[in-house]
C-alpha cells in the first residue's frame, strides 16, 4: 500500500484531519508531517491572546500518523476503500516537552512495539522543524472491520 492509498482511506476530514503527507512508511514504522494551520479552530480561546496547540491535539497528530497509518499499512492486505472498518484509539500516555505554535510543521516517527489480533501497540514521538524534541510516547489502538 502506497503513502497515497493510506491518506485516502484515513478516516478523517478536514478539521479532524491532522497529517499532510507520509514520510515513509514499513512493516515496523511509519513517519509523517502536519502543519499546524494558523486558523484552526483550537486556538480560538487556547490560550487566549497566545495561540498554543494543545496537547490532546498533539496526541491525536502522533495517533493519526504512528498508528492508525501505521495500522492500515499493517492491514492492507485485508483493508480496501470498498470494506468498512472502524478505528479506535485504546490508550494513550504521552508527556510534552515543547509548545507547538500556529503555523508550526512537526515530524512525527513511529515505532511499531507489537501488531496482534488487530491492535498495534507503538512508541511516537514529534519533532518540530528545529528537530526538537516536542512530544512522546505509547500509544495503541486496534482496527476492526
Amino acid at each position: 500500500m502506497t503513502a497515497n492509498e493510506i491518506l485516502n482511506l484515513l478516516p478523517y476530514s478536514e478539521p479532524f484531519l491532522f497529517v499532510d503527507t507520509i514520510l515513509d512508511i514499513d512493516k515496523n514504522s511509519s513517519r509523517g508531517e502536519y502543519t499546524f494551520p494558523e486558523d484552526a479552530f483550537y486556538y480560538k480561546g487556547h490560550f487566549k491572546d497566545y495561540p498554543v496547540t494543545p496537547g490532546v491535539i498533539l496526541t491525536e497528530t502522533m495517533a493519526q500518523i504512528g498508528v492508525v497509518s501505521l495500522g492500515l499499512f499493517l492491514m492492507s492486505e485485508k483493508i480496501t476503500s470498498n470494506q468498512p472498518f472502524k478505528i479506535a484509539m485504546t490508550s494513550s500516555e504521552a508527556d510534552y516537552f515543547l509548545p507547538v505554535f500556529p503555523n508550526e510543521k512537526v515530524e512525527v516517527i513511529s515505532q511499531k512495539i507489537y501488531f496482534r489480533f488487530g491492535k498495534l501497540k507503538c512508541s511516537v514521538e514529534m519533532r518540530n522543524a528545529k528537530k526538537e524534541l516536542v512530544c512522546k510516547g505509547i500509544i495503541a489502538g486496534m482496527i476492526k472491520q
